[in-house]
């Protein structure tokens, strides 16, 4: 038995680190290996873990897709940490986005403790634009009985400066989100030249 499964079994799983956890998980002679791969690849988080990419996940440690799919989806189920910023937000989309040919948008859906209930991509389009239908970004808000959301793209040109479209779209979700108490958060824009925050340039109050 191993060191991580006697302490579970001796003081409880919410005395175990993020590591232990993983090598729980993971399960195999190899797990510790496996499980210090993972984190160091995502900066010693295990909340990231369950927002990576699958294809990420399995280079990480050199895992199948099988055991990718269940540390992602058993991270998730952990509970991630509360988002406190926009630098979490890029942290979670950074490595999904900024490679990409083609804009995306995705949304992220929180609850009143800013815990994610959600992350959804709401449209894919070509290298300039991709267009937002905000009657669905709220339809699933409420759905979800989601209390705040952010919306997060990527911009495959490499500035990450707001175009009028984008500066529409932000307005079109803050004001339809009000409508139901819901708060739009913050849009954030990815690009390999760095990321623009709406909230922290003066755009969202």
């Amino acid at each position: 038995m191993s060191e991580a499964s006697v302490k579970l079994l001796s003081r409880g799983v919410e005395t175990l680190t993020d590591q232990e956890l993983l090598e729980l998980l993971l399960d195999d002679g190899d797990s510790e290996r496996l499980a210090g791969a993972l984190l160091s690849s995502f900066e010693g988080r295990l909340a990231a873990l369950g927002y990576a990419d699958i294809a990420r996940l399995r280079m990480a440690a050199g895992i199948g897709l099988k055991r990718a799919a269940r540390i992602q989806a058993a991270a998730r189920e952990l509970g991630p940490d509360p988002i406190g910023s926009s630098n979490d937000v890029v942290r979670i989309f950074r490595p999904l986005l900024t490679e990409m040919k083609h804009e995306e948008c995705w949304c992220l859906y929180l609850n009143t403790g800013n815990r994610i209930v959600e992350r959804q991509r709401v449209s894919q389009g070509g290298v300039q634009a991709t267009v937002v239908d905000h009657r669905l970004v709220i339809k699933r808000a409420l759905e979800l009985l989601a209390t705040q959301i952010i919306l997060v793209h990527n911009h495959p040109s490499g500035a990450a400066l707001p175009s009028e479209q984008d500066k529409i779209l932000t307005k079109k979700i803050a004001e339809a989100a009000a409508l139901f108490d819901i708060r739009l958060l913050d849009h954030l824009i990815i690009a390999r030249g760095g990321e623009y925050s709406f909230r922290q340039n003066g755009l969202l109050q």
